[in-house]
């Protein structure tokens, strides 16, 4: 079944607006920023401008069929809705700004606007096939080839701007369609900062954090590494390898039906009883797939969130000490049809020394 067609099977509402670039990717297998998907239970339709039509006639997923509108894009969605008598009209909740709710309201006096095509798309995106899982497999095999290649490029004296580019531009070269998210490469008292932004600024000596990933057909990758800029400190081994433990304990639990905060809990425990309590201040994963957050959540806010089949997710513990230091390694995870965890990710977590 076509991610289409299970999105039509669950569809409550005479039709979909479909408004997000990565929902439409989803759906279509086309992407684009400046459009719409309108979709009803039996039909399908992309509506492009002259800028996007000739690749989208090209590249649209079959099922769809790729309009031009003449007048307004929301011109069109009107008319495919009148044409259909169609009452309702199912919105996502988190892409539809006040504006463009305005306009559809104006547009479409007869028709009423509902909540919920995000939750359902991600209900489904949660899941992912065979397809997507070779991509995210890919985007992970350039993303350990970019690790290996920073190895060799790291040295004293570079700044923290120059690895980030580093990183981007061999990913790029050798078949990235681009970025999973932005590069994180920050060095000495700055690798305290889980979401730290490189500075135009030398390597500091101590931990080196670099969270980075490729997109390959579409679909992210998410690795984190840590290694020592210098000689680690007999304090700085000993806080790796409890990340190392604790990251290691968490792949060797997880499976499928476990519990997302049982999980989260393997290594949160782990790095607690170390010395570390409130040191980790961010959850063990998180879901990855079009976007490199996305659901599940592997967590203690998860609630009753399992982990199934099909599910891609990251599994990074990490330990952060406000101005001083911190590290973070991190791998991406799936769990097989057996329950069974594949692992993508290949690079080396030894504590290396540059």
């Amino acid at each position: 079944m076509t991610h289409l067609e299970a999105f039509q099977q669950k569809l409550t509402a005479d039709a979909a607006l479909i408004s997000s670039w990565q929902n439409q990717f989803y759906l279509s297998h086309f992407k684009y920023d400046d459009g719409y998907l309108l979709i009803f239970a039996d039909e399908a339709y992309l509506l492009a401008d002259f800028r996007y039509i000739e690749a989208a006639e090209m590249q649209a997923a079959e099922g769809f069929t790729v309009l031009r509108p003449e007048g307004g894009m929301l011109d069109a969605v009107q008319q495919l809705l009148a044409k259909r008598g169609a009452k309702s009209l199912l919105l996502e909740e988190n892409d539809v700004t006040l504006r463009l709710e305005e306009q559809l309201q104006r547009k479409l006096p007869g028709v009423e606007l509902l909540s919920g095509a995000t939750a359902l798309l991600s209900e489904l995106r949660i899941i992912k096939n065979e397809d997507e899982l070779s991509a995210m497999a890919a985007a992970q095999e350039l993303t350990d080839a970019a690790f290996s290649h920073i190895l060799t490029y790291l040295r004293p004296g570079i700044r923290e701007i120059d690895v980030a580019l580093e990183l981007e531009m061999f990913m790029r070269k050798n078949g990235a369609e681009g970025l999973a998210f932005s590069t994180i490469a920050v060095s000495g008292s700055a690798s305290s900062l889980p979401h730290g932004v490189p500075r135009d600024l030398p390597l500091e000596n101590g931990f080196l954090t670099m969270d980075f990933g490729a997109r390959f057909g579409g679909y992210c990758a998410d690795m984190t590494r840590t290694v020592v800029i210098g000689k680690a400190d007999e304090d700085m081994k000993h806080l790796y390898s409890t990340v190392l433990s604790a990251q290691q304990a968490a792949l060797a639990a997880a499976h499928g039906g476990m519990s997302c905060k049982a999980l989260d809990s393997v290594a949160r425990d782990i790095i607690d009883e170390a010395g570390y309590k409130g040191c980790f201040g961010h959850s063990l994963g998180h879901g990855i797939g079009i976007d490199v957050h996305e659901a599940p959540r592997v967590s203690q806010g998860a609630g009753d969130a399992v982990l199934l089949p099909g599910h891609v997710v990251s599994c990074e513990p990490g330990i952060y000490i406000a101005g001083k230091y911190g590290c973070r390694i991190e791998d991406m995870i799936a769990v097989n049809a057996d329950g069974s965890i594949r692992n993508f990710t290949k690079s080396p977590k030894e504590l290396i020394e540059i």
